[in-house]
């Protein structure tokens, strides 16, 4: 989305977690083991590596996710806590938190940046519509669209209820979700729209991401075609990984009624990280939902 994109040019590309890049794969399949799996099964979270070169200098919402495990007293859980962009920086700074997410992959290297940086760090790999940790938390986070991924109304009340049920009484979700606007909708389909061009530290080249989007207004839901790309010093571009994923995206007050469904005793939506009005398309929404005390 415009807006995502934005923070995406602006992050400190210098900031990013150091990878070596391949020269060129196959653009069709990936390759697991012995086992050839079809393009359409292969994601972008299967190249970690080249999610980090992209996302781990962007810290747009860093300080608000501090606050929020300031403020939580108690234990924070992470859902959907990715390659650890989150969860390492709250580590870092003396919270107690931990995180679950669905990518065998991205876990992996949640582990190794974990290792060398000194640090312990408690992640899952787990499914936020059905998963059980044997405690309770007193905030559970869902950042930068995660929730997203949730794609039917059955997967999402799956997913809140199993984030209420980790969280201790008067205990709180705080999620963030980008607000698709009028003009997100009627944005061309199947054009690669390059987002981000960044700089492999350790390789020297330019590697561009590109998103080819397809979208469903009816069924709110978005489904994209992600490439990587390397730029040769010839001028050519080698395509690193292709992957498909999909986003569902969520407006106010059905985030709402997801929450009551859910079970939570009541909530708020906000239209930013400062508990601004939710007033405008395209801004940024912000959601706490809170257990009964």
């Amino acid at each position: 989305m415009d807006v995502v994109r934005e923070w995406i040019r602006a992050a400190p590309v210098a900031g990013a977690w150091p990878v070596r890049l391949d020269r060129g794969t196959s653009g069709g399949y990936t390759r697991r083991g012995d086992r050839v799996r079809d393009e359409k099964t292969v994601s972008p979270y299967d190249a970690p590596e080249l999610y980090d070169l992209v996302f781990e200098g962007l810290d747009f919402d860093v300080a608000f996710w501090n606050r929020v495990a300031r403020g939580a007293g108690g234990p924070v859980l992470e859902i959907g806590c990715g390659t650890g962009r989150i969860l390492l920086r709250l580590v870092e700074a003396g919270f107690d938190a931990e995180g679950i997410d669905n990518s065998e992959a991205m876990i992996r290297r949640l582990r190794v940046k974990a290792s060398e940086r000194g640090l312990e760090v408690r992640a899952s790999v787990a499914d936020m519509r059905d998963f059980s940790l044997g405690c309770r938390f007193a905030r559970a986070v869902c950042a930068f669209n995660s929730f997203a991924h949730c794609e039917t109304t059955d997967d999402q009340v799956r997913a809140l209820a199993a984030a209420r049920r980790h969280l201790r009484p008067g205990g709180a979700l705080v999620m963030h979700m980008s607000y698709p606007g009028p003009r997100y909708w009627s944005e061309p389909d199947g054009v690669p729209v390059l987002e981000l061009e960044m700089v492999d530290p350790a390789g020297g080249r330019k590697v561009r991401l590109y998103d080819t989007r397809t979208k469903d207004p009816v069924a709110q839901l978005q489904r994209s075609v992600t490439e990587y790309r390397a730029l040769e010093p010839d001028g050519r571009e080698t395509l690193l990984h292709r992957g498909h994923t999909s986003q569902r995206w969520v407006y106010r007050f059905e985030l709402e009624l997801l929450f009551r469904a859910a079970g939570f005793a009541r909530s708020e939506v906000f239209g930013g990280f400062e508990r601004q009005p939710l007033t405008l398309p395209d801004e940024q929404m912000v959601a706490w939902a809170w257990t009964e005390s």
